[in-house]
Order: structure tokens, then sequence, then C-alpha cells
């Protein structure tokens, strides 16, 4: 009787035992099934849905997917690290604080504005929302920076991009409560561009002001680039360009934008906008004049970028003039006011 007791007793305990392990076994393995991996290299899941990008806001703030193009590799940073990263990459470090701080504020509005209008274009991959190039922003992570700059001048560096971020938190720029499109430049040619003389849309606040600045500071405000004759027919596909007296008969300028610089123009027959010759010839700018000799074209520029919206160079002369952030970005935003991000964000 009591060996069959201890018999049934044993069956019990050894029942028990085995469904205690398969319940083990089902809570560790189930969620790991269920559960996406974080990819190396992301501090934050990147949540997918029908391969569209859903941004993640965690208890620090909304979190920015980035792929870093030489590592392939998706980084997912909070707002405020992704414009430090930002503003070391795209604005020399010297440049003075108030101009440090207008390129963090245009920066994040243009991130933000990406957030905003569920923006995925030029995008590699599906699950982040810019690169680390200049077809969004350029952008530098914290190992980067430590490599860039070296151990000695990172944390003076830092502490300077930090305190231009910090003073200008969660600061976006809006035009009818609406974050801008911010774009911004190297050099001007002393002045800037209206939006629609560059690229085939108007923005009321990206006007053309003078930028007498630049021209002083920058060195990037004046060069030349010289081709062989062959070289410009392959880049603008032309046949020919009538040379008399080493000047270009057939190359005429037809018409200048309020920014100075050439708007359309006739080469070999053909019509191009300044946008058009200055990426066919890989040009520093959209102002240029040239000079034949023999069979080469000397082409001197002025100016550096695409000339819409803020000068990073004229920034920097207005602040050594003792402008404030706030005076750069609304000079060079006509109308623009400043808000903060947060609302913005939460109504997304």
């Amino acid at each position: 009787m009591f060996k069959k007791r201890r018999v049934i007793r044993k069956e019990v305990i050894l029942w028990m035992a085995v469904c205690l392990s398969s319940m083990l076994a089902v809570t560790i393995i189930v969620p790991s099934l269920l559960v996406k991996k974080i990819p190396s290299g992301s501090a934050y899941p990147v949540p997918i849905e029908g391969a569209q990008l859903q941004e993640a806001v965690s208890e620090k703030g909304l979190m920015i997917p980035v792929y870093l193009t030489k590592q392939a590799k998706v980084q997912t940073v909070p707002l405020e690290e992704y414009v430090k990263g930002v503003l070391a990459a795209e604005m020399p470090v010297s440049f003075e604080l108030e101009a440090l701080k207008a390129q963090a504020m245009a920066a994040r509005t243009y991130v933000v504005r990406r957030v905003i209008e569920k923006d995925y274009s030029n995008m590699p991959v599906d699950d982040a929302l810019v690169t680390d190039t200049t077809a969004h922003q350029a952008y530098l992570t914290d190992e980067e920076l430590r490599d860039k700059w070296g151990k000695s001048d990172y944390e003076t560096n830092m502490a300077k991009i930090d305190r231009a971020v910090t003073e200008t938190k969660d600061k976006i720029l809006t035009y009818n409560h609406e974050p801008i499109n911010a774009t911004f430049f190297s050099t001007s040619n002393g002045y800037t561009e209206n939006s629609e003389d560059y690229w085939p849309f108007k923005s009321p606040y990206l006007r053309s002001v003078a930028s007498p600045w630049d021209e002083k500071l920058s060195s990037r405000y004046k060069e030349t680039v010289t081709l062989s004759y062959k070289t410009m027919l392959q880049k603008l596909g032309v046949p020919s360009i009538s040379t008399i007296d080493g000047s270009a008969k057939g190359m005429k300028v037809l018409a200048w934008s309020d920014g100075h610089r050439i708007k359309s123009m006739s080469i070999g027959g053909k019509v191009f906008t300044g946008r058009e010759v200055r990426e066919k010839l890989g040009l520093a700018s959209s102002q240029f004049s040239w000079k034949w000799s023999g069979s080469q074209i000397a082409i001197t520029t002025y100016g550096y970028g695409h000339g819409v919206g803020l000068s990073q160079w004229g920034a920097d002369g207005m602040a050594k003039e003792g402008k404030t952030a706030e005076q750069i970005v609304t000079y060079y935003y006509t109308g623009i006011s400043i808000e903060n991000a947060t609302p913005f964000i939460r109504k997304s």
C-alpha cells in the first residue's frame, strides 16, 4: 500500500516537473520568435509597417533612424543627438556660436519636417528616415567625430556643439505654423537665390537677399576650373561650340536671376538653365564667367552651392557682427517664425 502511494507520488512530481519545464521553454522561446531583433548599431528597434517607417517616440523623445552609408547599417538616435551630428558635419566648428545655433535650428527643422510629412524620399533602405550624406544632411557619428578631431580637440569641440544644440533645443523654423524647407548651402556669390530660379517650386520664405559677408570670409567664394573643348561637348551633349578669337560665339547668357546667377543660357544652339550647366559640368555655382584659350575653356565660379536659403559663411559673417541666431535665420528665411517642435511631433 505504501509502496503504491510512493510510486504515485513520484509520478505526480515527475509530471509537475515536465509541465514546469514546458512552461519555462514557452516563456523563453516564444518571445524571442516574436520580437524583431535590434540591428547592430541601432539604439532602439525600428518598427516597420508595409515597408514604411514609423518613427518612434521614446522616453528620450523623437528617435531618428539614420542610414550610415559606409557601414551599411541603421543607427537610431534621439533628435537632439542627431542635430549634433549634423551640425558637426555640416558647419566648421570654428564658426561663431550664433552661426552654429542658426545651423542647428535649420538642421532640426529639416528632419522634423520629414517626420511630419512622412517623407522617405531618396532612401536606399526602408528602415531609416535619412542618410548621413548630403542627399539629406551630412551626419557624423560620435565615433567618427572622435577620429576626425582627435582626442585633444574632441572635448573642446563637442562642448561647443553641445552648447549650440542645447541653447536651441526643440526650436524649429516655421511659416504659417508649418515647418519650412530649411535649405542651406556653403557660400553665396553675394546674394541668395529665389527657390524657383533653381528648383521647380516657389517658396515665400526662400527669397533672394544680399549676403555680402561671404566674399571676405569664404575660401570657396571664387574658383576656376579648366575643361577641354571635347570634354565640355560630351558633358553638355552638344555637337559643337563655335569659337572666334578666343571667345565662344556659341555661348550666351539669356537671363539672370534675382540672385545674380545665370538663369538660362544658350550653348551650341541648345538652351540650358544655369543649374543644368552647373551640374553637368560639376561647377561650384551657377554664377560663372568663362574664357577660351585654344581648345581649353577656363570657367570661373562665384559662390559655392545652390544658393537657396541660409548661407553658412554669411551666417558666420553676421554672427561676427554681433547678430543673434534668431536674427540670422529670420534674415535668410523671409517671414518665418521660430516655434517649439514638440507640438508638431505630437500631432504627426
